[in-house]
């Protein structure tokens, strides 16, 4: 086995209906679902969406307060224009601008949006990591 990896993020949020719709508005077609949990097939990884409480108690802590924590999840596009139209699909869907997209400090192109539970997800290019065909990274040697 590879330590080094991860096979599914779950985001706890507030209204599993309600976080469904957010990202069907984004364009995310959901795989499968069970009862409390969505399922969404990524590039080598999935994406759930996992009610709050059934989260908590799903961890161990039922009852617990979870929030969204220090996280941010990262989308790389290969270029500009695509950051930008990607910022502007998820404004549209109903997230939160955080940042707007512009050029930052390391020489690449970002901004960043929250969902409708405050996950943070950043959309970028960074002309130092090329994609591979189907959107893939691949950091480079």
């Amino acid at each position: 086995m590879t330590p080094q990896r991860v096979t599914l993020i779950t985001l706890g949020v507030a209204d599993l209906a309600v976080a469904k719709a957010f990202y069907a508005r984004l364009g995310w077609q959901e795989h499968s679902a069970q009862e409390g949990v969505a399922f969404y097939q990524m590039n080598g990884l999935a994406l759930a969406l996992f009610g709050l409480a059934d989260l908590a108690t799903d961890q161990g802590r039922a009852g617990a307060a979870l929030g969204t924590g220090a996280v941010t999840f990262a989308q790389n596009f290969a270029t500009e224009a695509a950051v930008d139209a990607a910022f502007e699909a998820a404004l549209a869907a109903g997230a939160t601008a955080l940042k707007r997209p512009e050029e930052v400090f390391w020489g690449g192109y970002s901004g960043y949006w929250a969902d409708l539970d405050g996950h943070v997800w950043e959309v970028t290019m960074n002309p130092f990591w090329p994609l591979d065909a189907d959107g893939s990274l691949r950091l480079p040697k």
